[in-house]
């Protein structure tokens, strides 16, 4: 059986999603990899991401009674998620927030089906993990419980601390973060390449300098 991590690997590549180089980030650092998950941006690479997300939340074994994307990044992908999902024979239904409250018809700022039970956040990476605190308050506040959250790529790369920012959800929420893909696939992909053997070198470096032991 083929690993569905791996393959999102060969797939972002595929797409640009996942480059190899020099690239600052924000944290000033110079990074031998880059990944933009904003470039999944037609509807085939769409569709494809979704079966992967899809993937990832079945094999985390995780109970979810709701899916939750925030704005902005994270309302296509909760929306093609579900989707995803539904065909998979598992139909979910999902909500996603609206920056500003809306103050005629329905009210509110909350758009979908109501927050209720075990919530999953689906959202694309995280970084300051801004969204995810939000997102949190807007679950909680609603009555229901965060149960988890979804992403594309775990970089396991530390922050200001000792700790990366998914180490950081998962200590100060108490709820998992599943990723599609992690530093760890990242490497058996390039090792499993040898046309990328200096790439390779590369984030090994970059991991030893950065990087922190496990993402949970």
């Amino acid at each position: 059986m083929i690993d569905f991590r791996q393959e999102f690997l060969d797939f972002a590549l595929a797409r640009d999603v996942l480059r190899f180089g020099e690239f600052k980030t924000k944290a000033g650092r110079l990074s031998p990899y880059f990944f933009n998950a904003g470039l999944f941006n037609d509807g085939a690479a769409l569709d494809r991401l979704a079966e992967f997300y899809a993937k990832a939340i079945s094999a985390s074994g995780i109970a979810v009674d709701v899916l939750f994307g925030p704005a902005y990044k994270g309302i296509p992908l909760v929306a093609v998620t579900a989707v995803a999902l539904a065909r998979a024979g598992r139909n979910l239904p999902f909500a996603f927030n609206r920056k500003e409250a809306k103050d005629h018809g329905e009210g509110g700022n909350i758009v979908g089906a109501p927050l209720a039970g075990q919530v999953l956040i689906v959202d694309d990476v995280i970084s300051a993990g801004t969204s995810v605190r939000e997102s949190v308050e807007l679950i909680r506040v609603a009555g229901a419980s965060p149960c988890g959250v979804v992403i594309a790529l775990d970089r396991m790369e530390r922050g200001r601390g000792k700790l990366s920012a998914v180490q950081e959800v998962e200590r100060d929420y108490g709820i998992p973060v599943v990723a599609v893909a992690s530093l760890d696939d990242l490497m058996r992909f390039l090792q499993q390449r040898p046309d990328f053997r200096n790439n390779e070198a590369a984030v090994l470096r970059y991991r030893q300098e950065y990087g922190v032991a496990h993402s949970g």
